[in-house]
């Protein structure tokens, strides 16, 4: 299948009975100035939190023994620079990254600069005295603190692309030098499209691949699902972020899949792919699937989580929230799928088959056989007020517990429904430490030590109250 530019083609295989995606790879930019993009890259793994793996082949001869090389590999982190062959060692190695004009200008202290002065072809030439404030000699022995116009640098300050020096010792004479390291500028996430019919749910998934200042001609890309741990955060490289240009995926024949990296899920993109600064591409993690899905309604509570009970004599409004549940058994095609972190958007047709936005939530990283809950808003046609009715404390002393005050409070919520079909809505109540539910006129069910629901059917074009009774102490 053909591919076009900047879109990765998707084909599939399996692997231990599962399916491989595979995408394809990059280079670090320097900012301001275009790059060539790296070539004979063997590949990168782009994490979720904008790291970036590079594995990549130089070419450089290194002869047996030790010997000292330089290498031109971008904007890099140098602490995390390795060899990947085990028979080459790195003994020593130097990182010039100074391709910002701070750090030139840093540089030229104790050397003149000519300056090209503003609206004119004139220039000025002065000795730079020091920098942090700037501190610049005029050619007639008066100091300044202010740029008198754009800096021309000497050629041999200025760093036109971040080179490593390496001194090395290899086992025998090789043709090719195999490095890896970090950089950064590009990141990825999942985006999941949900189309909503009567019973279920179409789902479609898609890996949506950054790239914000790097760059990559026809290499080999691979995507983790996680959140790896990370050390101090180090300075990331330059990421110019001008515009974005979206390349929309080509779906092929076979769906693509994932295998599992330690604790952690890794995404391979088939084909090769170019990626430019600013360029987005969206890569299908699988093919479009119909699972069942459930919509619930809910209606918070006015119990506060921590803290006293307060009196609240005003009725409020409760907004009814709205939510979809995909049912993701085991044993089945969209269960036993590890789900990447991301947005999934949820879409219902009108009645001219349109597909209309009616939600969009953050998932985050779900692992297979685990139902997948969607948040898309707050019910139109649903509405809800709660009151306290009653309140009363009193102060309890005890030798175990000591002094202690005891709230009991009684509350009503009113659902309404203008809409033509009955509705179950859940009012959910949340409290920490020591509460219970004296009487209710639903059954309370207790979902864990902090949440209680109340469920009830609220019929069409009608209303529905429920009261309840708690006993709270702090």
């Amino acid at each position: 299948m053909k591919q076009a530019s900047g879109t990765a083609g998707l084909r599939g295989r399996r692997i231990r009975g599962k399916t491989l995606l595979v995408v394809g790879a990059l280079a670090a930019p320097l900012a301001g100035r275009p790059v060539a993009p790296l070539v004979a890259q063997s590949s990168l793994t782009i994490y979720n939190d904008g790291r970036v793996l590079v594995r990549r082949e130089v070419s450089v001869a290194v002869p047996k023994g030790a010997s000292r090389r330089q290498v031109a590999l971008g904007s890099l982190d140098p602490a995390s620079i390795f060899a990947l062959d085990s028979g080459v060692a790195i003994t020593r190695l130097t990182y010039d990254g100074a391709t910002d004009e701070g750090s030139v200008l840093r540089r030229s202290v104790g050397r003149r600069v000519v300056f090209r002065l503003p609206e004119s072809t004139d220039t000025l030439s002065a000795l730079v005295l020091g920098v942090n404030p700037l501190r610049l000699q005029l050619p007639d022995g008066r100091v300044t603190f202010q740029s008198p116009g754009a800096a021309l640098y000497p050629e041999d300050v200025v760093v036109a692309d971040p080179t490593v020096t390496l001194d090395l010792w290899s086992s025998r004479a090789r043709e090719r030098l195999r490095l890896g390291y970090f950089t950064g500028g590009a990141a990825w996430q999942a985006s999941y499209q949900v189309m909503l019919g009567g019973r279920t749910a179409r789902v479609a998934g898609m890996a949506v691949l950054e790239s914000q200042g790097l760059r990559a001609d026809s290499a080999d890309v691979q995507l983790l699902a996680g959140s790896v741990g990370r050390a101090d955060k180090q300075p990331e490289p330059p990421r110019p972020l001008e515009r974005r240009l979206e390349a929309a995926a080509a779906f092929a024949d076979a769906a693509a899949g994932e295998q599992r990296v330690g604790e952690f899920h890794l995404y391979t993109l088939p084909g090769k792919t170019t990626l430019l600064p600013g360029l987005t591409t969206s890569v299908a993690l699988f093919e479009p699937v119909e699972v069942a899905y459930e919509r619930s309604y809910v209606v918070r509570g006015l119990v506060p989580y921590w803290g006293i009970l307060p009196q609240q004599g005003e009725e409020t409004e409760a907004p009814v929230e709205v939510s979809y549940t995909l049912r993701r058994p085991h044993k089945s095609e969209f269960g036993d799928r590890p789900l990447p972190g991301g947005v999934a958007r949820i879409y219902r047709p009108d009645t001219a088959g349109r597909p209309q936005l009616v939600g969009e939530a953050s998932i985050d990283h779900t692992p297979a056989g685990r139902d997948l809950r969607l948040d898309a808003g707050v019910a139109f046609d649903l509405t809800a007020r709660r009151v306290q009715t009653s309140y009363v404390t009193r102060r309890d002393s005890t030798q175990a517990h000591g002094i202690r005050t005891v709230a009991t409070a009684d509350y009503r919520v009113t659902v309404r429904n203008a809409t033509d079909s009955a509705a179950v809505v859940d009012v959910i109540e949340e409290r920490a430490g020591e509460w219970s539910v004296l009487s209710s006129s639903v059954p309370a069910e207790k979902l864990s030590s902090t949440r209680t629901r109340f469920r009830t059917k609220v019929p069409a074009r009608g209303e529905a109250a429920v009261t309840y009774r708690l006993r709270i102490v702090w």
